[in-house]
């Protein structure tokens, strides 16, 4: 029992005790009794996972003192919106009948999102960021209510006064925020409902009144509470006068001088009257500040909070909290950290790491996690803010078949369930675009019965069509895809479930798209998207957004459909069940929040992670809200470094932060450069922890590997004997390896998913429209519309591509309208001829025929065409070879002496009359550069021919790679022959 006498029953344990234990180890001989245990102890707590926190401790603590067992206390969350069902008699949720229910958060977010909707009329957004805007609205408003201020303040002189310094967004945004609310509130008294932070605050109301009037007759303990909301703070007082009633605080520094106790400001109680609550010069950055707050709203002194008597099993030295109030000094306060005497500064036990990225960071601690568990029965906890990072860590430790689940949990989206609704969303949002519907349809929870194996033979032979440039919108579009990937019957199965999500296109109801996903998913996944914990919680989530949006009437566009539930789904946490290893603890700062183990490792200790980076309220200015009272953005600071001295107090503690992260360089936390100049250079040292990070960079080191060397493969003689096209050809004098690889290995190289158009798909599309146009007589833009909407092509090709093609297309078109005697006679055909028992086939552009009946060949070129350099070094020599064809009759209809050899370039050109196209050749021809005689181009294209007959198709030369360095080549085979690992050291 309290001792009344000696003032209120308000007590605090300090960081270096752990506050789970000691109170549980300060609970059980206070309040235990032999016949109901703890069963008549009422326990307020301040979130859901601080009740699994005491829990354990209570395992723990019976199982230290031998016992079998005890009842345990009932538990209440003061967060919780059902708090007078969670308290039962003790606070007669029929005498509170009269307090109305609470409104459902979604309904209420999604009919905000209708109310801006209509205030601000053609300013609106649309689709998601509408209900991103609503979302910070409801978030606006809570943060007033937790305060108990209501809408009527912001029509009041603080505010008012303001209005002329505020630029006009601000005032627009005030302007718009009070009419919504105020409509808002309205339709509640309407309804007879309360938001849910205004009935927490009217439960905590009456709760005081009626335990003030009539005090129960068992023990009521709040432990851990450190909100400092009006209402809380007010039934937190009762609590401390109660007969039976005690506030227990976490980590409240009664060391601390009382100058350096003033220097934190006023918090909450400003010395002129009518003073904003929280003054500029308040330090809310400081941990002991959101305390402070909560006592002066409890209208009690620091001196009345006495410190717990007992300690928990996991408790550090004493002078770590001497160090840890040092280490948070205040600016003024800290000035006198040269003067510490050693007792005040000392962090035995502390250890500080750094790691050059969050990928070592990882390795390391997991490292430090491994080792920590070898002695039994010592527990570890890993606390980030940065989930990231502690997903690294979790795949780090499963190296050694560890599980250690990560309590925080992680975003709906990022599990499978949650990743499979997502992608029927974003099927539906882009019509059916290649990677997110080959993504759909390969998701490790489609069929996962005994069918799956046969499904992804199928889906991946569809996939293989797919390839390359996305094609047109819409399921109907894929059929002949499907066709030809020979996947017809498995095609019709995946259309059966996706064509009511296709048809859902255009503006529906919410709800209706719900249903329509969540039928989709059954048809593909079965039972197994809802089947196990992020289905439980999807399925949750669906039914919640679907029922209240059907209430509400929210609309939607499809294509917003995956913004809007990735918005929502992210976040929602799916937290893992039991069964990881239960001496390895992996918290976020919330989840953290009263824990302790032996030893602690602070993980991401980078500005802008620990602490985060403040937020600018959207929807009102920082000087609005310090004028109505609400603590602004940087209060999150001063609780980020309450997280971090609680986590101070474990008798082991290691503080990490990599060098970079993603973005770049990063910039070491605020609080550790605390901590390194609270040490200073002499102690630093001492404090560094090194080992760990050697081991991470040692754990993958193997002995370095030779060189590679340059590859040159040698197959045997029938390998070797195989077709050669003209292009080929060229490849293969420029890099044999690459004609090894695409004609005797035969490895194709495969277009990504929804690809921008090449340069070889721009080619094919140009000779196709040329060859129609030369077969059919008919105008070159209809024959080009044609033939583009055939192929699918990308809208933004089409619109910078097109006009460009369609210019140099109209000088092909005059070009030959002009000719007087020359006269086409071939266009895009195969042709082919026997050298020496080799097959040497091509397609010829165009072979036009001269007065006298010798030819000219030509090749289109949507580019450049070949240096004079190129030609005459033998690696572009497709025209001599075109040439050889057509002489040897390689050609049908065609016979004659090849005389001319021209490049057609579609690319852009001073000296066309469209600005688009012009010829050239690779011989010499009037004043171009090339030395090269017409009458020696083909015996050359010949002797280069048999050139590469005799070294590589009929003799035994290895396909060495980049042979010729300096010709002009593709790339597509640079990875297979491992390029970079050789290139420039080759002998």
């Amino acid at each position: 029992m309290a001792d009344r006498s000696t003032g209120p029953a308000i007590y605090s344990i300090a960081a270096h005790r752990g506050f789970a234990d000691a109170l549980v180890a300060g609970l059980v001989p206070r309040y235990a009794e032999d016949d109901v245990g703890l069963a008549r102890l009422t326990l307020l707590l301040p979130s859901t996972r601080t009740m699994r926190t005491v829990s354990d401790a209570f395992i723990r603590h019976f199982g230290a003192a031998g016992q079998n067992g005890m009842l345990m206390p009932r538990m209440a969350v003061v967060g919780d919106l059902d708090l007078d069902e969670t308290l039962g008699s003790l606070l007669d949720p029929l005498g509170a009948a009269d307090i109305p229910r609470a409104v459902e958060p979604t309904r209420r977010w999604l009919r905000l999102a209708e109310l801006l909707r209509e205030e601000l009329g053609k300013d609106v957004p649309r689709g998601s960021a509408l209900l991103r805007l609503a979302a910070d609205t409801a978030a606006a408003m809570d943060r007033m209510l937790v305060e108990d201020i209501g809408p009527e303040a912001l029509l009041e002189d603080p505010v008012l006064d303001l209005l002329g310094e505020l630029s006009g967004h601000w005032q627009n945004s005030l302007r718009n925020f009070a009419r919504v609310q105020t409509r808002w509130l309205a339709e509640l008294n309407a309804a007879g409902e309360l938001d849910a932070a205004a009935r927490r605050n009217r439960l905590f109301d009456f709760a005081a009144r009626r335990w003030k009037e009539a005090p129960p007759a068992t023990p009521i303990v709040a432990a851990g509470v450190t909100s400092a909301a009006p209402a809380l703070a007010r039934l937190l007082r009762v609590v401390t006068g109660l007969p039976q009633g005690a506030v227990i605080l976490p980590d409240l520094d009664l060391a601390m001088d009382d100058s350096v106790w003033a220097e934190l400001g006023s918090a909450g109680t400003p010395d002129e009257t009518g003073s904003p609550p929280f003054e500029r010069g308040d330090a809310v950055t400081h941990p002991q500040y959101h305390l402070k707050l909560l006592l002066n709203r409890m209208g009690i002194a620091r001196d009345e909070v006495r410190p717990w008597h007992r300690k928990g099993m996991t408790a550090a030295p004493p002078e770590r909290s001497h160090a840890i109030s040092s280490l948070f000094l205040p600016p003024e306060a800290s000035k006198g950290w040269v003067d510490l005497p050693a007792d005040k500064r000392r962090l035995s036990g502390v250890s500080l790491m750094e790691s050059a990225n969050p990928e070592a960071e990882a390795q390391a601690i997991a490292l430090l996690v491994r080792q920590a568990i070898e002695q039994p029965e010592r527990r570890v906890a890993v606390i980030s803010p940065d989930r990231g990072l502690a997903r690294r860590i979790v795949q780090h430790l499963r190296r050694w078949n560890i599980a250690a689940d990560d309590s925080a949990g992680r975003p709906l989206t990022d599990t499978p369930a949650g990743r499979l609704f997502l992608l029927l969303a974003e099927v539906a949002a882009e019509n059916a675009g290649p990677v997110p519907l080959m993504a759909l349809v390969q998701h490790p929870l489609v069929k996962m019965d005994d069918e799956r194996a046969d499904w992804l033979r199928q889906a991946r032979k569809m996939e293989l069509e797919l390839r390359g440039p996305r094609p047109a919108p819409g399921l109907d579009a894929l059929d002949a895809y499907a066709d030809k990937a020979g996947v017809p019957g498995w095609w019709q199965s995946v259309r059966a479930a996706l064509d009511p999500v296709l048809d859902a296109r255009g503006t529906r109801p919410l709800a209706q798209m719900l249903d329509v996903l969540a039928a989709a998913a059954e048809d593909l996944a079965g039972d197994a998207v809802w089947s196990r914990e992020d289905g439980r919680t999807l399925s949750a989530m669906v039914e919640d957004l679907r029922d209240h949006s059907r209430h509400v009437g929210t609309m939607v566009e499809a294509h917003e459909i995956h913004t809007i539930l990735r918005d929502v789904m992210e976040q929602i946490a799916v937290r893992p069940p039991y069964g990881g290893h239960p001496r390895i603890a992996i918290y976020g700062l919330l989840e953290s929040r009263m824990s302790r183990a032996d030893l602690v490792i602070c993980a991401g200790l980078n500005e802008g992670v620990w602490p985060a980076t403040p937020a600018t309220d959207p929807m009102l200015a920082p000087t609005v809200l310090r004028a109505l009272g609400v603590p602004g953005a940087d209060f999150r600071i001063g609780l980020s470094a309450h997280d971090l001295a609680g986590a101070l107090g474990a008798p082991e503690v290691v503080l990490s932060r990599a060098q970079r992260d993603i973005s770049g360089p990063a910039i070491p936390s605020r609080f550790l450069l605390r901590v390194r100049a609270l040490l200073g250079n002499d102690l630093l040292k001492r404090h560094e922890l090194t080992t760990a990070t050697q081991w991470a960079t040692q754990i993958d080191d193997a002995p370095a590997a030779a060189p590679y060397p340059r590859p040159q493969p040698s197959p045997s003689a029938e390998q070797r004997k195989v077709r050669i096209s003209v292009t080929a050809l060229d490849r293969l004098r420029s890099d044999p390896y690459q004609f090894y690889a695409g004609s005797i290995l035969r490895l194709p190289e495969l277009d990504s998913l929804d690809a921008e158009p090449s340069a070889a798909w721009r080619g094919t599309a140009a000779h196709e429209i040329l060859e129609k146009w030369h077969v059919s007589a008919r105008p070159m833009v209809e024959v080009a519309a044609e033939v583009l909407q055939q192929m699918n092509a990308h809208p933004l090709m089409r619109a910078l591509w097109q006009p460009r093609l369609m210019r140099a297309l109209e000088w092909v078109e005059l070009e030959i309208s002009s000719y007087d005697g020359r006269k086409p006679v071939l266009f895009e055909k195969w042709g082919k001829m026997d050298v020496r028992g080799v097959e040497i086939f091509g397609k010829a552009d165009r072979i036009d025929t001269l007065p006298g009946g010798r030819l000219v060949i030509v090749d289109y070129k949507t580019g450049g065409p070949p240096s004079a350099r190129q030609v005459d070094a033998g690696f572009s020599l497709q025209l001599g070879t075109i040439g050889l064809m057509a002489e040897h009759g390689g050609f049908d209809d065609v016979e004659g002496e090849a005389a001319r050899f021209e490049y057609w370039s579609l690319a852009k050109s001073d000296k066309s009359q469209t600005g688009f196209g012009y010829i050239s050749s690779p011989v010499k021809d009037g004043s171009n550069r090339s030395k090269l005689e017409a009458e020696d181009f083909l015996p050359k294209a010949e002797d280069y021919l048999h050139h590469a007959l005799d070294s590589w198709i009929l003799g035994d030369e290895p396909f060495v790679a980049r042979l010729n360095p300096d010709a002009v080549t593709y790339n597509t085979y640079d990875q297979l022959m491992r390029l970079d690992e050789w290139l420039g050291r080759e002998a």
